[in-house]
């Protein structure tokens, strides 16, 4: 099966949004502008049709990993990553609300006052009915990354494929950014991403989607409407299956 016939069998989607993505040109925190443009193009394909969940990160505001290396406990300084995640999950539900867009923050450690927590069927109802989930607080457990919860979360749901929004239009066999001679993949095995360490997600992801037979596409949301034309098979991405 090649692209065009995945993505012609597909409506349900899981996007993760790294939080380094919402720093726009910060080096730090959230960018108020960058954030409404993820609105508007999270709209567009809403818009069209397509069920969409999102699993977002938080290292713009902290990172587990690197809070450890500062000396902090590994497990506390991913429960400080979490709270992170939340907070963009917040900001993200905010921004779609003003695009007109319902929206539901999902939670995997429990803050009844601030977000819904992570309950399966009501996920599964929420997109059935058009609504955008927003998951946050990774998978509720320290020493897992948010690429491990974005790939739980969408086989969970029945997601027919997991995006990796990036600023860079698919897998390269080396930065593109400093090669110019990079090669890019239009499509990729599990297997060989796991093999040639290509960093797309953490291998805990990447087997996840493999033994449950869910494509992975790594498309840039740095392009106007670049989702969209992700999403419709309208611009360069790469699919891993």
């Amino acid at each position: 099966m090649d692209k065009s016939q995945i993505l012609n069998n597909s409506k349900r989607f899981l996007i993760k949004l790294s939080g380094e993505m919402l720093l726009g040109d910060k080096e730090f925190g959230i960018d108020t502008k960058t954030l409404e443009i993820f609105a508007k193009e999270i709209k567009l394909v809403v818009d069209k049709g397509f069920q969409i969940a999102l699993v977002i990160g938080g290292g713009n505001i902290f990172r587990g990993v690197s809070g450890s290396a500062d000396g902090l406990d590994r497990a506390d300084a991913d429960y400080m990553g979490m709270l992170a995640t939340c907070m963009n999950g917040i900001a993200l539900q905010n921004a779609l609300y003003k695009e007109g867009v319902e929206t539901r923050v999902q939670t995997a450690i429990k803050m009844n006052e601030v977000a819904e927590p992570y309950i399966r069927g009501r996920a599964l109802r929420h997109i059935e009915k058009g609504r955008v989930v927003i998951f946050v607080a990774g998978t509720g457990n320290p020493y897992f990354t948010t690429d491990t919860a974005a790939a739980l979360r969408a086989v969970e749901l029945d997601c027919d494929m997991l995006i990796k929004a990036t600023k860079v239009d698919g897998i390269y066999d080396k930065d593109p950014a400093k090669h110019a001679d990079a090669e890019h993949f239009e499509s990729i095995s599990y297997q060989e991403v796991l093999v040639k360490d290509l960093k797309v997600m953490d291998g805990s992801a990447i087997s996840l989607c493999r033994d449950n037979k869910l494509p992975i596409m790594v498309a840039s949301m740095a392009e106007s409407e670049g989702l969209l034309k992700a999403l419709t098979n309208a611009t360069k991405t790469t699919i891993v299956y």
